[in-house]
């Protein structure tokens, strides 16, 4: 039996394990212009497998990509956190948000930097990337404004390798 996935909160958000209920909001991103970096083209099949992938990812390693909420609210508003298929040369953190209407509030990043700080302190992780393709202006700010650089010496993903590497440090704790 598998344990219960971990939900996370900050002071604004619950990031819980992707539902099926969380299909629509991702279909929905996938399909936008906001998702050009992922390669998907409006394909629907690859995006419902894409989705899938999301899901099957905890039930294979025990943990994933969190769906984003505020608290109180329930609808997802992206998915941030632990990525590592097979095929991934590197342990990385990932992350989508699906609309505009919380661009600039600061949703991703106290998502993020949760994330990474689960990944290093519970997971264990000993280090971390984030494989971002160069004109993803967004993706890039957010990667620096969690303190992490670009690596051009890291391998990228086979299936990824228009991407760059943006190599995050392990998060301070305090003692």
């Amino acid at each position: 039996m598998m344990a219960a996935a971990p939900i996370l909160q900050t002071y604004r958000l619950v990031l819980r394990k992707p539902a099926a209920a969380d299909w629509l909001p991702f279909r929905d991103f996938m399909l936008s212009d906001r998702a050009a970096f992922f390669h998907q083209n409006g394909n629907l099949g690859g995006i419902w497998r894409s989705f899938a992938a999301e899901l099957g990812h905890w039930d294979i390693f025990g943990y994933g990509m969190w769906a984003v909420t505020q608290r109180g609210d329930d609808t997802a508003l992206g998915l941030v956190g632990p990525w590592t298929p097979p095929d991934w040369p590197e342990t990385e953190i990932g992350w989508m948000i699906f609309g505009t209407e919380t661009e600039g509030t600061g949703i991703a990043t106290e998502a993020a930097r949760a994330s990474l700080t689960h990944a290093f302190n519970i997971l264990g992780w000993t280090t971390a990337v984030s494989y971002i393709h160069p004109d993803n202006t967004r993706s890039i700010a957010l990667a620096e404004k969690l303190g992490a650089v670009r690596d051009p010496k890291a391998v990228r993903p086979d299936s990824y390798a228009d991407s760059a590497v943006w190599r995050h440090a392990a998060p301070k704790t305090d003692l």
